[in-house]
């Protein structure tokens, strides 16, 4: 017998948690569930939530601790990292993010069928959006 799962929620290190939650929630559409100072504008750690979709955010670095700007080694290494979300419709996404002024290239269909659009979010992770292509 197998787990059960119902569900899975990604944790990302950020660098800089305000501009991470204004790409994830203004830009994205991601609800802010819960954070690590409720009520508060400041807070090292979020779950965020979209459809059933969920995804926490943590700060790489302690406030007292953090450079003054990202280490380029580090996110580099985020590139690694990608997310995959179900979208139906792809070309609508594509228009959503282009009408917010997000960087991105047009959808390309995979060798195995699915429809996708890649997008980079502020600390270098890659996130698709895709479906299976008609």
């Amino acid at each position: 017998m197998a787990i059960e799962i119902r569900g899975l929620a990604p944790l990302l290190q950020v660098f800089d948690m305000p501009t991470s939650i204004a790409f994830y929630r203004d830009v994205l559409g991601f609800e802010v569930v819960s954070t690590s100072n409720p009520g508060k504008d400041q807070f090292g750690w979020a779950l965020l939530q979209l459809n059933g979709c969920q995804l926490m955010l943590n700060t790489a670095y302690d406030d007292d601790a953090r450079p003054p700007v990202p280490d380029q080694a580090r996110i580099a290494a985020h590139e690694d990292t990608a997310i995959y979300f179900g979208c139906p419709d792809v070309d609508a996404a594509y228009a959503h993010l282009r009408a917010r002024n997000v960087d991105v290239k047009r959808p390309t269909i995979a060798p195995y069928g699915m429809k996708q659009l890649y997008v980079t979010d502020p600390d270098g992770y890659n996130l698709c959006f895709q479906w299976p292509a008609k």
